[in-house]
């Protein structure tokens, strides 16, 4: 299930086919999107939160729920890979995680969920209004699904990564090895610029 939920959220974002190898990532690039581009929620002491609080840091953005048996934990702990393959650069990450399931995901316990990965990691939430307006914006599919006594989450399985500017770039696919996802921050954070002799002809 969560794999046709993640090839069906891929087919449904805009980007260039070919656009992702062109530009040197191995994540979709989709600068220029109209994802987001921004939520309105909330960090667990209630004060608004939103993804401009970043600026200057690169910033990795992921949905999902506490209680998710293996896609979350598996994103997550690749973050911490990610931010450790960076090395000094590792300071210039932020990784967000919305949960898409608050009537469990309490502050206190989303606290202490990221905190098990990175003390760095920070979580936010909101009501299901607030919820459902932030997976939209952002294309995110989810659902509650019944299972036995209570129920689980079906969910989109992208992390969406921001350049230092606050705008949206790559959509960094599940499959995807830390060592991609690192390579494709540095990009991010030193981007080549363009030589004197390019720059003479376009002028």
């Amino acid at each position: 299930m969560q794999r046709r939920l993640f090839l069906s959220s891929l087919a449904a974002l805009p980007f260039v086919a070919g656009t992702a190898h062109a530009a040197g990532f191995t994540a979709i690039d989709i600068t220029g999107s109209s994802i987001g581009p921004d939520y309105q929620l909330f960090y667990g002491d209630g004060k608004p939160a939103a993804l401009r609080d970043f600026k200057g840091k690169v910033v990795m953005l992921f949905f999902g729920f506490t209680q998710c048996p293996d896609v979350c934990p598996t994103a997550l702990a690749r973050a911490v890979e990610i931010k450790r393959l960076l090395g000094a650069d590792g300071d210039k990450l932020q990784v967000v995680f919305v949960t898409v399931d608050p009537e469990r995901d309490t502050a206190p316990l989303l606290a202490e969920y990221t905190r098990a990965f990175d003390p760095t990691f920070v979580a936010v939430r909101g009501n299901l209004e607030h919820t459902a307006k932030a997976a939209k914006d952002f294309k995110i599919f989810y659902r509650k699904v019944p299972s036995g006594s209570s129920y689980t989450m079906d969910h989109t399985a992208l992390t969406y990564v921001f350049d230092t500017s606050g705008k949206i770039r790559l959509a960094m696919k599940h499959e995807e090895t830390a060592q991609q996802c690192a390579d494709d921050i540095r990009k991010l954070l030193n981007p080549k610029k363009d030589t004197g002799f390019l720059k003479g002809l376009f002028q």
